[in-house]
C-alpha cells in the first residue's frame, strides 16, 4: 500500500477574489506562500518520501516550499492532477458562474465534468502509487501530491460514493487529505485541514 496525501495549493489573488482559475496559471500570493509553509510544518511531524505536483504554477510553488522544508525533492510534475478545465466559465467570479450556469455540475462549453476530473486524477494517483511501490518495495511509501481544490473534491467525491465532501464544505488552501492506495483501490483515510 502507498499513503498519498493530497494538499491543496496555497492562496492566489484569484482565490481571494473568488474568481475561477481552472487551468489559468496564477501564482501564489504572500498568504499562499504562508499557507504552504504552514502545511509543511504540519507535515513535518511524519515521514514522507517524495513530492509530486500539478504543472500549474500555484501548485508547483506550494510543492517547492513543502519539499524544501521537509528536505525532499519534487519528484514529478503530473499533468493529470491539474485543476479542472472550466471552459467558458474560467475567469468568472464564483457568483457570476453560479448565476450563469446554475451549479458546479452544469454543462459549460469547453469545461470538464467533475466525473472526468475524478477519472483522470484517480488514474494519475494510481500511477504515482505504482511508481512509489516500485521504488520502495516491499514497504509502504508516503507520498505528498500538491493539487487543486476541484481535483481533490472530485477524488473525495468518487472514493466516498458521493457522500463527501458535504455540500457547501470548502477545501481550504493548504488543507491535507490522506488516502491509501493499492492496486485497484483508493480509500480516504482522513481530512485534516491545515489552519
Amino acid at each position: 500500500m502507498t499513503h498519498l496525501t493530497l494538499i491543496r495549493h496555497g492562496q492566489t489573488d484569484w482565490n481571494l477574489a473568488r474568481r475561477i482559475q481552472g487551468s489559468t496559471d496564477i501564482p501564489l500570493n504572500e498568504t499562499g506562500r504562508e499557507d504552504a509553509r504552514r502545511a509543511a510544518e504540519s507535515l513535518a511531524a511524519s515521514t514522507h518520501h517524495a513530492v509530486y505536483t500539478s504543472p500549474l504554477l500555484r501548485a508547483k510553488e506550494t510543492a517547492e516550499i513543502i519539499a524544501d522544508r521537509l528536505g525532499l525533492e519534487v519528484f514529478g510534475v503530473v499533468p493529470d492532477i491539474r485543476e479542472r478545465e472550466f471552459g467558458d466559465g474560467e475567469g468568472l467570479l464564483v457568483e457570476d458562474y453560479i448565476s450563469t450556469y446554475g451549479d458546479w455540475h452544469a454543462e459549460v462549453p469547453g469545461a470538464e465534468s467533475l466525473e472526468q476530473v475524478g477519472e483522470r486524477a484517480i488514474a494519475a494517483l494510481h500511477a504515482i502509487a505504482r511508481e512509489a511501490r516500485r521504488r520502495s518495495a516491499p514497504q509502504a511509501e508516503s507520498v505528498l501530491v500538491v493539487a487543486h481544490g476541484g481535483v481533490i473534491r472530485a477524488v473525495i467525491d468518487h472514493v466516498s460514493g458521493g457522500t463527501l465532501p458535504r455540500d457547501g464544505e470548502v477545501l481550504r488552501n493548504g488543507s491535507a487529505h490522506r488516502f491509501v492506495a493499492a492496486p485497484g483501490y483508493l480509500r480516504l483515510l482522513e481530512e485534516s485541514p491545515v489552519v
